[in-house]
């Protein structure tokens, strides 16, 4: 057999050995066909007890959920059944069956591909990525109205128990119903051909802890049913049918892996100290209270980034002060005193609660969202901050302002937060009236003029991901410049370096909360480059603190220096590696 081997996105890091095991995709099966007038009714009975069937399996799921299964799983199930109530899905199908005298699943598909196309239109990755949620209900829809099981066959369980942990997945896309079964008989691994380092397949993958790939546009068409595959999750990469050479080489890396993550848990409680004698703080970022759980078992000292847009997603409606406020304090009891740093809204424009709401914008990541939109909606922002500051009376609250840009903005704000606080003391409901007020940077004009920003406030956050992306002008989510998107870009180190200054020179401590805080590469650099708090995912924390903890910051400013002095990218990158050999 020919070996070949596939690059996608890894989402989940460690390496997996075991045959490919091929789930079914429906979508591709879906055939159009007109149908007589007098059979237009029992179609369109036909569909509505394929919602009812599907409704009825995803509630069977969801009640027969462990108690000890990642709390995402159920809030996903949860999303997938609200879904189904929609009536853009449960109703209008039926329409189109109708007035076209279609068979449902065309008629299902249809609506699909024009609410997909909506979703298309949204700038912002984790809320476009929000339509795999959308595919995947219909997936499950259509498996029904084409006679499909909804789950694994017994037989095909029976088959794959003497080996299931050897088993990868592979599959179009995997929906969080179909992943709660795969931690029930622990399969080793899976791979998709769509889905993005956001997506809700890839925060199943960490929650799960098992190897993951996605993105790998093919990989269900060139894979066969049992082939011997291995799932490299760090690298990104798919190797079928591997020669002895290669196999022999992968089993010694998954020894040599499980062995350095049995080796991390050691350092769990261990302070994260440089050898000489710096203390780091490691923060966790999350984006549902229920996230909770995955920051205390990561030894993280705080959270470092709450993404409240999650709250937001998935509904037609806001949710009011009381709604916001409970999932605020939850957190912050949760963390008993330690710190919570919560982002105020990140949503706008193009990046709306729900598809049916999307206005389109010429260029949407330089349109009307994050601050801009809560500046511009005064109720709403006046809701969020009443919420923020009322939940401030039960733990370490810090309040972070997205995409700042201008200091006009900031001052907005302020008066705002000021307003709110007012609010409250009329009322005598009780708050921190010395809460923390803190600005992202993450466009270079906020970069450039970090010490301004520092001035005013009480601390910096950086978000990588999005000053990548600004600095660069490249769309990090488009497969076609996605290779030029470059944390060592000497102009985004620059960036980086910058703000960190800022924040020194006023006193103020400055974060990074982006992708590169959990790149244990960029460790030493960003230590070097002055960095004293980290926020990341809760599973990369114990990676980081290794590294932190072989670091001495004597030697590694000076060779941050170096690297800021080039202005090469492969140079850099040299250098780094010899930064974490050393």
């Amino acid at each position: 057999m020919t070996s070949f081997s596939i690059h996608g996105v890894g989402v989940s890091s460690g390496i997996a050995i075991g045959h490919a095991h091929l789930l079914s995709n429906a979508l591709l099966e879906v055939v159009h066909y007109q149908l007589p007038k007098h059979l237009i009714d029992d179609e369109v009975k036909r569909f509505s007890n394929a919602i009812a069937t599907v409704k009825q399996d995803l509630a069977q799921i969801k009640g027969s959920l462990r108690k000890n299964a990642p709390a995402e799983l159920a809030a996903f199930i949860g999303t997938h059944l609200m879904m189904l109530e929609d009536k853009s899905l449960s109703e209008v199908p039926k329409n189109i069956i109708r007035n076209e005298q279609c068979n449902a699943e065309w008629a299902i598909k249809l609506q699909m591909d024009d609410i997909v196309d909506q979703f298309e239109q949204i700038e912002d990755s984790y809320l476009r990525e929000r339509k795999q949620d959308v595919i995947q209900v219909v997936e499950r829809i259509i498996k029904v109205l084409l006679g499909h099981q909804a789950q694994l066959s017994t037989e095909q369980q029976n088959s794959a128990l003497h080996q299931e942990r050897k088993l990868i997945l592979v599959a179009h896309d995997v929906s969080p119903a179909d992943a709660i079964q795969f931690k029930q008989h622990q399969f080793a691994a899976f791979i998709t051909d769509v889905g993005g380092a956001t997506s809700h397949t890839a925060i199943l993958a960490r929650s799960l802890n098992i190897p993951s790939i996605v993105a790998l546009q093919r990989a269900r068409d060139l894979i066969n049913d049992g082939e011997l595959i291995i799932v490299d999750g760090d690298l990104g990469v798919v190797i079928v049918n591997p020669s002895k050479e290669i196999l022999d080489e992968y089993k010694l890396k998954q020894e040599q892996w499980e062995l350095e993550q049995q080796k991390l848990q050691r350092i769990k409680t261990t302070k994260a100290l440089t050898i000489d004698g710096t203390s780091i703080e490691l923060l966790a970022n999350i984006e549902l209270p229920e996230d909770v759980a995955a920051v205390k078992a990561s030894g993280a000292t705080g959270i470092g980034l709450y993404r409240t847009e999650f709250l937001f997603m998935n509904r037609h409606d806001m949710p009011n002060e009381e709604e916001q406020f409970e999932a605020y304090r939850s957190v912050a009891e949760a963390m008993k005193g330690a710190p919570v740093t919560i982002r105020t809204l990140d949503l706008g424009a193009d990046k709306q609660m729900n598809a049916d709401t999307v206005v389109n914008s010429p260029n949407p990541a330089l349109g009307l969202r994050a601050i801009r939109l809560c500046l511009s909606e005064p109720q709403i922002f006046h809701t969020q901050l009443r919420a923020l500051l009322r939940a401030s009376h039960y733990g370490k609250i810090k309040i972070l302002i997205p995409m700042l840009c201008m200091l006009s903005e900031l001052r907005q704000t302020k008066v705002f937060l000021e307003r709110a606080k007012a609010s409250l003391r009329k009322e005598n409901i009780p708050f921190d009236e010395n809460v923390e007020l803190g600005g992202m940077i993450e466009i270079p004009a906020a970069a450039i003029n970090a010490e301004a920003f520092a001035d005013e406030l009480d601390f910096l956050s950086i978000g990588t991901n999005d000053l990548i992306q600004y600095t660069l002008a490249i769309d990090r989510t488009d497969d076609a410049v996605a290779h030029l998107y470059h944390p060592m870009h000497p102009s985004v180190l620059k960036l980086i370096s910058m703000t960190i200054k800022a924040g020194a020179k006023q006193g103020k401590a400055v974060s990074v909360c982006g992708e590169m805080a959990g790149d244990a590469k960029l460790t030493k650099l960003l230590l070097g480059m002055g960095l004293r708090q980290f926020s990341m995912h809760p599973s990369h924390v114990l990676s980081i603190k290794q590294q932190v903890l072989h670091s001495q910051l004597s030697e590694l400013s000076g060779q941050a220096r170096k690297v800021l002095g080039l202005t090469d990218i492969e140079k850099i990158e040299l250098v780094v590696n010899k930064i974490n050999l050393s």
